[in-house]
């Protein structure tokens, strides 16, 4: 069984992928929308709270978690694999995150490759990325990008309360002013350079694709991230076959977990996804 963690509803469009994806995989989805969102905590809770929501998923029987939540990635995703999990109990499971699938589509280079090699190293692009607040402060999109294209220029654009916005189903003509003012800052800051490419850095923001796209030039194009994590997710079970669901083992229908009140947090997604399973409260 495959198992996604997220702090709320973001996670969701991995999820959709991945089901559409992997028809024959166990998967279980948890969303911590109790402690939702993460992008503004210190990088001690949100290490402290993904600990918690990958031992919650371990222990329902997930041999590997995906960490569909951005900031949760680029906050906690190598300390939990370096540090953490030799020393769970859990040393047979693993814990993958999303920020390296993102940065090999950005950047056209595998992840394994951290030294700027040809034609990508001559790459003079401009890259925006979009991300929640902690995100945006942990510089890991930029770090990535730049240690396999160094000539590239990559603009950062932080948007508070977007996440928290979209959880609580603020009405379209709200999140689509926070859309435009977060673009245009991103713009501003690019200068005479229109982006060629833009990273949605949070899950949650492929909910608002098409309000991201009307506010940007029509020539940027907008990375998906969902497909990405597809796309490195089927080249993983690959190379790492014991991590399938093996052939005759009856699948389940994928699983909806939360933390927090299921009926509120089914009615939220019910905007975004109408025929999605119901939510259930995550076992104590």
């Amino acid at each position: 069984m495959i198992g996604l963690f997220d702090s709320g509803h973001g996670g969701l469009t991995v999820l959709r992928e991945l089901s559409k994806r992997f028809p024959d995989q166990a998967l279980v989805y948890y969303g911590d929308h109790s402690n939702a969102p993460y992008g503004d905590r210190d990088a001690q809770e949100v290490v402290d709270l993904t600990t918690a929501g990958v031992t919650q998923l371990f222990d329902l029987g997930c041999r590997l978690v995906l960490l569909a939540c951005n900031t949760a990635t680029a906050v906690a995703c190598r300390k939990l694999q370096q540090d953490w999990l030799p020393i769970s109990g859990y040393a047979d499971r693993n814990i993958l995150g999303i920020v390296a699938p993102t940065v090999e589509v950005a950047t056209q280079v595998p992840w394994a490759v951290t030294a700027p090699q040809y034609p990508q190293k001559y790459n003079t692009d401009t890259i925006g990325v979009f991300g929640t607040s902690r995100t945006v402060a942990s510089n890991v999109y930029p770090e990535e990008i730049l240690k396999r294209c160094p000539r590239m220029n990559v603009i950062q654009q932080a948007c508070p309360s977007l996440v928290q916005g979209i959880e609580e189903g603020w009405p379209e003509v709200q999140l689509a002013k926070r859309v435009g003012t977060y673009a245009s800052a991103l713009l501003e800051n690019a200068k005479d350079k229109v982006p060629e490419r833009v990273i949605l850095g949070c899950t949650h923001y492929p909910l608002l694709e098409s309000l991201f796209r009307s506010a940007l030039p029509d020539g940027t194009r907008l990375l998906a991230q969902p497909q990405a994590v597809g796309d490195s997710l089927e080249d993983y079970l690959t190379r790492h076959p014991g991590y399938v669901t093996p052939l005759g083992v009856e699948i389940i229908p994928v699983r909806l977990l939360t933390s927090g009140e299921p009926g509120a947090v089914s009615q939220t997604l019910s905007r975004f996804w109408p025929d999605a399973p119901l939510f259930e409260r995550i076992p104590s």
